[in-house]
């Protein structure tokens, strides 16, 4: 995976929050996350080796799950924005601090809550090891993404 396609997927990831306000950044970035979504599907698409009537049940619940953890990373994009402005005005309170974390923790157990519902489904339909290709792969898209938001996000003070 190259560079940029992590640069993109994190900025789809996170949601592009309210940083992007004008009309022609939004347009601009939509237009960045319509693409990296369809890089997304493809990549998936190319190495998940599905016949047709695998097609045909997977692809559905692709969509399903994707749709599911945009609202995750949009709330995770939420917290991010949240803590960039205290950061910013050098004004991270313990109260936050604390809120933060709980909001933070929160997200991630929704995440795993959905990833375990998401393989129930896709095991009624796909075979274990291709269940298990597709969670490796998304696997490594999520943990590329937290790696470049760990990396740009500084540490409370």
């Amino acid at each position: 995976m190259t560079r940029f396609f992590v640069f993109a997927i994190v900025a789809a990831i996170v949601g592009l929050t309210p940083v992007y306000a004008e009309n022609a950044q939004n347009t601009n970035m939509q237009i960045l996350i319509d693409k990296v979504k369809a890089d997304k599907k493809l990549l998936i698409a190319s190495n998940m080796d599905l016949t047709d009537q695998e097609s045909k049940n997977f692809w559905p619940l692709y969509d399903g799950y994707q749709k599911d953890l945009e609202q995750l990373n949009r709330h995770l994009g939420e917290i991010i924005d949240e803590y960039a402005q205290a950061y910013n005005k050098n004004s991270v309170s313990d109260d936050l601090a604390k809120n933060l974390i709980n909001e933070a923790l929160k997200t991630e157990g929704a995440e795993v809550k959905m990833r375990r519902e998401y393989a129930e489904k896709l095991a009624k339909v796909l075979p274990a090891t291709k269940v298990a290709r597709y969670l490796q792969m998304e696997s490594k898209i999520r943990a590329a993404i937290k790696y470049d938001l760990a990396a740009s996000i500084p540490l409370v003070y």
